[in-house]
Parts: C-alpha cells; structure tokens; sequence
C-alpha cells in the first residue's frame, strides 16, 4: 500500500500516564478511516498526534512524507493540509456561518475578502447550506452546524481531514447525512479522513477500522498494516 499517512512505533506519555504505545499503522490516499475503541484508549490522543497538537513521545509519524515530530517541520504549513473537524463543533457564536468559513482565510491566508466569501459560499453549496450563509450557530440545528464546521475546516482545500466523534452529538438520520457528506468528499474531491467514531454505522463505510484498547492498536481490519 502506498501510504501518504504512515504511523511507527508511536507512544504517548502525559508523565507516567502512558495513552499510547507502539502504535504502527499506514492509511492510504482517498481512504476513509475510523478509529474505534472505548473511551479513555487513546483514540483523540493518536489524532492530534498527526498534526502536531500533541508531540510523540517515542516513534514517529510521517504525514505526505513529512515527519511531524521532526524539530525542524514547519507545522504550521503542515496543518495547512491537515482540516479539523470537531465533536462539538467549535463554531464562533458571535459569527454567522459564512463568516465561521472565511475566518481562517482572511485573517491567517490573507486572503481578499471577496475572494474569501466566493470560496465560502461555494463551499455551503457544497454542504447543502446556501440558504444559512447568514445564520449564527443558535440558529442552526445540530447537523447544521457539523456542516458549517466541515466547510470550514476543507476552505483551505486540505489533502487530509481528522474529525473527531462528528457525529456524536447527532441524531441517526443527521449522522447518516454528515457520512454521506464525507463520503462525497473522499469519492469526489480525493480527500484522506481518519474518523474518531463510536458510531457502527460510520465504521462499516470505512476503508480501514483501527481498533485501540488501553492505547495499543489491538486489531486494524480492512486494510494491511
């Protein structure tokens, strides 16, 4: 398998707390990958390792053939590629959904406003959201609001998206529209998703499931290690 995600020996320590040990696992471009286990074994811990939220302890973790816990990894171009896609969303209260997109464009890319909000605005199309580009977060209903929040987190045209529980918080027919919704963007636009799922139905459409109890990879079924 050609591997543009490759994972070796990865272990995490929070002092003597030990969340991850020996992780090695390689995702493939344009995959779909959940990441199951019970709470506390280590699942959001290996995310935010993949783009440097969280420094690894031992091992290594090569992203697009970055290595991401090399001292010398721009990480902040690194994430460039990298969109996040949050449980709770973590949308801007005070901001409609259109101005929740163009945040990061315009005030990290520079990008010219008008040029921004034409990239907003193709992208609620997207995600089925045209008629809300001026609703606030209160306004939205739950699956709303994942929408706005994965608009966001692809504006920057990401090779890979990490989303953590996205459908968590969401009702079964709302879940089954934001799976759609990711599948779409992988068959389509070639994006690379590593899910952080308890949802069975968002793991029975994935490529590869990587199952970690107590923070070691006990089983990856789906695709070759």
């Amino acid at each position: 398998m050609d591997a543009v995600i490759r994972v070796s020996g990865l272990a995490k320590r929070f002092g003597e707390l030990e969340v991850l040990r020996g992780i090695d696992c390689a995702i493939a471009a344009s995959e779909v990958v959940c990441v199951i286990g019970p709470s506390g074994s280590g699942k959001s811990t290996l995310l935010r390792c993949l783009n440097g939220l969280e420094e690894a302890s031992a091992g290594e973790v090569v992203v697009h053939g970055i290595r991401v816990n090399d001292p010398a990894t721009d990480l902040d171009a690194l994430r460039a590629e990298i969109g996040m896609v949050f449980q709770r969303f973590n949308l801007f209260p005070h901001k409609t959904a259109i101005q929740n997109i163009t945040e990061a464009p315009i005030r990290v890319r520079k990008t010219p406003e008008a040029e921004a909000v034409e990239m907003a605005r193709a992208l609620l199309a997207r995600v089925g959201l045209s008629a809300k580009e001026n609703a606030y977060p209160a306004q939205l209903s739950g699956g709303q609001q994942q929408r706005v929040a994965i608009a966001r987190a692809i504006v920057a045209d990401p090779t890979f998206l990490l989303c953590d529980e996205p459908t968590g918080d969401l009702d079964r027919r709302t879940a089954s529209e934001i799976l759609d919704l990711m599948d779409m963007l992988v068959r389509d636009h070639k994006k690379t998703i590593l899910m952080v799922t308890h949802d069975p139905k968002a793991a029975e459409r994935a490529h590869q499931t990587l199952h970690l109890d107590k923070g070691v990879l006990v089983e990856a079924a789906g695709a070759p290690l």
